[in-house]
């Protein structure tokens, strides 16, 4: 695996429950089609896969 993980928002979060919403804000995805690289660690592993239906993940 990468060090990085490429994660970029292609959903929006509006409507969504405040939980998925923090989650999005936790991996600092606060616009559409905005990517951030974020370590490849289990927890943010746990993050993306929670909002998984909202996002696009490329490796890096």
């Amino acid at each position: 695996m990468a060090d990085k993980i490429r994660v970029t928002l292609v959903r929006s979060g509006i409507g969504r429950k405040k939980k998925i919403r923090q989650t999005l804000k936790g991996l600092g995805l606060t616009k559409l089609n905005k990517t951030v690289e974020l370590e490849n660690t289990p927890a943010i592993r746990g993050m993306i896969e929670k909002v998984s239906f909202l996002v696009r993940i490329g490796e890096n």
